[in-house]
């Protein structure tokens, strides 16, 4: 989904969020605690989720969260319960929010549709819509307009819905004038900063300084029990590894699944377009479809200078620059009428005007690629790895049952599950009950496993855990160092350096307020101010929210003020405040203020209603079939 922009920000609230409303209102338990045997994850009323549907959403989420960390993600937090269910959850939602929308007798018209699709950003060029970015986009997606169109319909409605309850919100004037003067107030503020470095070299520990700390804070100091392990780890990908698959089994899987190996006919087109929104009035739709039928006359008299006109004349950024060429399509990526038009063409032929919601057309037809069937030897690899996959899957079941048996029976070492299941018995760092660095070790049961009273004292296996989806591990204590405290001779100077850094920055501190105290009696505390800068809520570079807070809260009755803040390193910061803006709040900024806080008082009030009709609605979730699509 992409982003809006302007006129759009609430409805990327509601197309574009990650995890909605995790649990506010449905709880983790209410997912797993019901079952079914249906091919639907989960029903409300008689709206059904499907396996499919459920499966795209959770990949698009772990997508987005791999994306949003840089690829730097433990794929067990991406396939967890918590994830899964508030995936779940979401599309549930969504259920509610379109159920709720439609009996209210909500509706998105073909116009606003359009205008929703023509004003993402991802699909402009220079500030237009682009038809070739936007059929990109379907193509790279492997998405049907059709269904790209009803989700953008789907999330218009439940925004259209939000909207409903944020106009019944009352915000008085007053109110939005006050929160709009102090969210735009200006302060134009000097600084001085007072270094602990200063007082360092005048500082003089006691001889017995350091021991005493040591003394009283030895919890600081404690060595954390660990223990070093070694632990097998049973998993669908390895299992999958194991799996051989024959050259029948290849076979025969072709000739069953023949369907799915059906390429279906492709077409190359140019066009050049002149826009007309679907909204717009008669005359300029009028005025849009002549300029085309002008076009279409001089294309058709010379076919070779096609490619001329549309670079001259089309309004499609994105293929404009390209001489109008599209590239290669199959049907269900473009708008209706474009699609028929062109799969009603003979190659070389030009066809317009041909009206769509984006205005007039004028088409050619480059080329057609037939469609056909991928033969066994180029699909060969790709049947192999489900096959292997769906065996593996099969035989996860009965293996985890014979791992899980075997490291419990034999608890005394992981040889035999290591040699039964043709597993490497793999060695571990030290560890303590806080975690482990390697991720799949870094799991709360195993760790509590790992130092029971068995593991530890008898050196026995740990029963076989589920660390993340379809991985089981089992593991062992090979090392066990209990907690201990650091020698203070090895301490001593890092707690010295501490105690000095401590009393410096409380020095420096008190310093801070006394010089305050000066300036607010009148003196001079000869301090050297650093230039003037204006600052606001929404700009105030080199100053966090904490300092930031202290300096809009200070009296500025009259001025100069002064405050102490400090910074984002921990020192004491003297800030003179020497002049105070109050910003002119035009009817404008005041109508926008108090609609956002209609938006975010409606908002609550749609959460409980919500909340109130998950508890009439009748929701259903298949556990099943949510397993057998994690299998």
């Amino acid at each position: 989904m992409f982003n809006f922009v302007h006129g759009n920000r609430r409805f990327i609230q509601v197309v574009m969020v990650i995890i909605v409303l995790p649990f506010a209102f449905f709880g983790i338990e209410s997912y797993f605690s019901q079952s079914g045997t249906s091919t639907y994850v989960a029903s409300v009323g008689e709206h059904k989720i499907s396996q499919q549907e459920y499966a795209r959403a959770l990949d698009s989420q772990q997508q987005r969260l791999r994306e949003a960390l840089g690829g730097r993600v433990d794929p067990a937090l991406l396939d967890s319960p918590d994830m899964r269910a508030a995936v779940l959850n979401t599309l549930i939602r969504e259920r509610l929010l379109a159920s709720e929308a439609a009996e209210n007798g909500m509706t998105v018209t073909d116009a606003e549709l359009q205008a929703a699709i023509a004003a993402i950003p991802a699909f402009q060029d220079n500030g237009k819509f682009s038809l070739g970015l936007y059929e990109n986009f379907l193509r790279n997606q492997n998405l049907a307009a059709k269904t790209f169109e009803q989700s953008i319909e789907q999330g218009l409605l439940q925004e259209r819905l939000m909207g409903a309850y944020a106009d019944t919100a009352l915000v008085p004037d007053r109110v939005a004038e006050r929160i709009t003067r102090l969210n735009e107030q200006q302060r134009e503020v000097s600084q001085v900063l007072v270094s602990q470095d200063q007082f360092l070299t005048e500082i003089k520990l006691e001889a017995d300084a350091a021991k005493n700390y040591y003394d009283s804070h030895e919890a600081e100091f404690q060595i954390p029990e660990q223990v070093r392990v070694e632990y097998l780890v049973l998993s669908l990908d390895k299992l999958t590894g194991q799996v051989e698959v024959s050259d029948e089994e290849l076979q025969t899987y072709y000739r069953e699944h023949a369907a799915e190996y059906e390429k279906p006919e492709e077409r190359e087109a140019s066009h050049i377009l002149i826009s007309a929104a679907a909204d717009a009035d008669e005359k300029t739709r009028a005025a849009a479809k002549a300029k085309t039928q002008q076009l279409a006359e001089q294309a058709k008299k010379d076919p070779a200078k096609f490619a001329e006109l549309a670079k001259k004349n089309s309004q499609d950024p994105g293929s404009a620059e390209k001489s109008g060429d599209l590239g290669a399509f199959r049907r269900g990526a473009m708008v209706k009428p474009f699609e028929d038009a062109v799969f009603g063409m003979k190659v070389g032929e030009i066809a317009g005007p041909v009206e769509s919601p984006f205005g007039y057309h004028i088409i050619k037809l480059n080329a057609i690629k037939p469609g056909g069937k991928s033969s066994f030897d180029q699909v060969r690899k790709q049947i192999e790895a489900e096959l292997k996959k769906q065996k593996a899957g099969a035989r996860f079941a009965e293996a985890a049952e014979n791992f899980s048996n075997m490291v419990y029976e034999q608890s005394d070492s992981l040889k035999p599950a290591s040699e039964a299941a043709k597993l490497e018995i793999q060695t571990s760092p030290l560890i303590s009950r806080k975690g482990a660095e390697l991720p799949l070790l870094n799991n709360d049961k195993l760790l509590e496993a790992l130092f029971s009273e068995d593991a530890l004292a008898n050196k026995r296996n740990t029963e076989a855990i589920e660390v993340a989806p379809n991985t089981l591990v089992s593991a062992r204590v090979m090392e066990h160092k209990p907690a201990s405290l650091r020698p203070f001779e090895d301490v001593k100077a890092e707690i010295s350096k501490r105690l000095l850094f401590e009393e410096a920055g409380r020095r420096a501190r008190q310093d801070a307020e006394a010089r305050l105290a000066q300036l607010q009696k009148g003196e001079d505390a000869k301090l050297t101010w650093s230039p003037a800068q204006t600052i606001s809520r929404a700009k105030h570079e080199g100053f966090d929210e904490a300092a930031l807070r202290q300096i809009f809260r200070a009296d500025s009755t009259a001025l100069p003020a002064y405050t102490v803040i400090t910074n984002p390193e921990g020192a004491p910061v003297v800030v003179k405040i020497s002049r105070v803006n109050d910003a002119e709040i035009g009817d404008d900024k005041r109508k926008a203020v108090v609609q956002q806080l209609r938006q975010a008082s409606g908002q609550e009030t749609l959460l409980a209603y919500l909340a109130s009709i998950r508890e009439e609605a009748d929701i259903k979730i298949m556990q099943e079939n949510l397993e057998r699509r994690e299998r």
